[in-house]
């Protein structure tokens, strides 16, 4: 009993790290996967490193989008596409 004990805290930490950083990445992993399948020709998106443009073709794969941009088109990894800037910049504004 008395080697339970000692443990116990060590225990303790894992399980509150477990709830509080492990748990919330996998969600947001999954998330982000499910992001990614959904895209749709004619979505607008931005890319991690700030590209904005619109999704004119997809490919199942190499799991690659073409974007275009004021620049032209470009092929990017679907996993390039920032999730949260490309859902607040299709949001509805608000009043």
């Amino acid at each position: 009993m008395e080697g339970l004990g000692q443990f116990l805290p060590l225990m303790l930490i894992f399980v509150v790290a477990y709830f509080f950083m492990i748990r919330p990445q996998i969600q947001r992993q999954k998330n982000e996967k499910k992001f990614a399948a959904a895209l749709k020709k004619g979505d607008r998106i931005i890319t991690k490193s700030g590209l904005y443009g619109k999704v004119v073709d997809l490919n199942d794969k190499d799991n690659s989008c073409v974007i275009e941009t004021m620049a032209g088109r470009l092929k990017f990894d679907r996993s390039a596409i920032s999730m949260e800037m490309s859902q607040k910049m299709n949001a509805p504004a608000k009043k």
